[in-house]
Parts: C-alpha cells; sequence; structure tokens
C-alpha cells in the first residue's frame, strides 16, 4: 500500500499544492463560464443522465475509498479514537449525501455526464487526500498528533462544532430547496425560509461551513485543502445563482439586500 501510494511526505504537500492550484484555476473560471447543472443547466454541456442516478455515482466512491483506506492503514493507532472519530464523521457527511440525499430529489431533472465525471474524479482524489493523510501519513510522521487527548482539544471541539453546524445548515437548507413547490407546479420561486432569508445559496453555505469545521478538527493541511477547493467550487455558483435570482425577483432583491453565501457580506 504505502509502495502506490505517496509514502514520502513532501512528495504528498507537493500534490496537494497542485490540486489547490487546479481549485484557483475553477475558482476563477466559474466565473465565467456557469457549471452547467441545476438551475445552470443548459444543453450545450452534451449528454445527459438522471439527477439521482448522477448525484448517487459522483457521490458514491468517497465512501469506499476513505474505508480502505482506514482498513488497510498498517498503524493499530488507526483503530483507536480520534482516528475513529474522524472516519465517522467523514463518512457521516457522505453516507447521507451518497445514499440518501439523491432519492430526496423529487422530479426528473438531469446531469450532464461531463459534471458527473469531473465530480467523480474530484472525489476519488478527495478520497485518496483525506483518506491516506489521516490513517497513513499522520500515524506515520505525526504520532503524537492525534492521540486520544485530541478529543479535548479546543481544535476538535470547535471543529466538530462548526461540522455540525454546517451540516444542519446544509440539511435544512436542502429541505427548503425541495418544498419550494406543491405537486405539479412549474413555476420558479425564490427561498425565503431558514439562511436564505439572508443569502441565496444558504446549502452552500452550510456545505462551506462543514468542510471549514472538518480542517479544524482535523488540522491539516488535508482538511484546509478540502475546504478551500469547496469554496473555489461554490462561491463562485453562488454568484451565478445569486444573479439568475436577481434577473427573477428583481422587486424581493431589493427589498430583501439579500447576499450570495456569505450573510451581510458576499
Amino acid at each position: 500500500m504505502e509502495q502506490f501510494l505517496y509514502s514520502d511526505l513532501g512528495s504528498f504537500y507537493n500534490f496537494l499544492f497542485i490540486v489547490a492550484l487546479i481549485g484557483l484555476v475553477v475558482f476563477i473560471a466559474l466565473y465565467f463560464v456557469d457549471a452547467g447543472y441545476g438551475k445552470m443547466r443548459n444543453e450545450k454541456w452534451g449528454p445527459t443522465i438522471n439527477n439521482k442516478v448522477g448525484w448517487l455515482l459522483m457521490e458514491m466512491p468517497v465512501f469506499p475509498i476513505v474505508i480502505y483506506l482506514w482498513g488497510m492503514s498498517p498503524y493499530s493507532a488507526t483503530r483507536q479514537m480520534p482516528y475513529l472519530a474522524f472516519l465517522i464523521i467523514f463518512e457521516f457527511h457522505y453516507f447521507q449525501r451518497s445514499f440518501i440525499f439523491p432519492f430526496l430529489l423529487k422530479g426528473n431533472g438531469q446531469m450532464p455526464i461531463i459534471i458527473m465525471v469531473f465530480s467523480v474524479v474530484w472525489n476519488i482524489v478527495n478520497g485518496y487526500i483525506q483518506g491516506f493523510w489521516l490513517f497513513h501519513l499522520a500515524p506515520r510522521y505525526y504520532p503524537e498528533l492525534y492521540t486520544p487527548d485530541w478529543l479535548l482539544d479546543p481544535r476538535f471541539i470547535v471543529g466538530t462544532v462548526i461540522f455540525f453546524t454546517g451540516w444542519i445548515i446544509n440539511m435544512h437548507s436542502d429541505h427548503v430547496i425541495r418544498h419550494l413547490r406543491k405537486p405539479g407546479d412549474t413555476n420558479h420561486y425564490l427561498p425565503k425560509k431558514g439562511l436564505y432569508k439572508y443569502v441565496t445559496s444558504a446549502n452552500y453555505l452550510g456545505e462551506i461551513t462543514e468542510w471549514l469545521g472538518f480542517a479544524v478538527l482535523t488540522w491539516s493541511f488535508a482538511g484546509l485543502l478540502f475546504f478551500w477547493f469547496t469554496c473555489c467550487n461554490l462561491v463562485p455558483r453562488a454568484n451565478s445563482i445569486y444573479l439568475k435570482y436577481e434577473k427573477e425577483f428583481p422587486d424581493e432583491f431589493d427589498r430583501k439586500k439579500l447576499k450570495r453565501i456569505i450573510p451581510f457580506i458576499y
């Protein structure tokens, strides 16, 4: 296992740096090109697949990858806390995202296959980054870092609170979006409940908050990269959604003074 993956810490960090640069490119590009799924879907993105199937296929790979990396770790410490806590917290999100969220989607929406493929690649890469750092590199190079005392460390406690706060925001915001329309209704509506009173992409705010929490509770460059890449993907998309809503509901925008993704700021 160690021979197949990056066993040198310097090489691993170089890899993180390259992925971070790719994230920056994605961030800039998405301010000029709308990612063609959800509200921004259009024909130019080519063949499509059912939304439910697409979400399942693109989110699912990370779930077994991280479990595999945990199971194949040669370090007995990874069977103990706090490594188990990291595994449970990470997989808690992806179990819901992979095996519950797709089946909650309503209607027969479509997702471009190329978007799904890009997401599959990212999830595989990110699953490797998070799992290999936590269960292979950290216990090898920093065995003194994640001792049982880490569970009482302010970074773990604060990060966990931030993570689950983001998860709650995400779940509630997705619920609001799913229930904007009654059966048979095809009209468009501006979401107004929860944090949608302040931003037009409250669900993205929740997801970004989750991975900020994960970066804090693991106190790792791997977790920070996940947070960074999530921002690079979702912040410009939140801008696109904001501009779309602004055109559809100009009067409500003037009255509410909505922001894109960070309440009162952006």
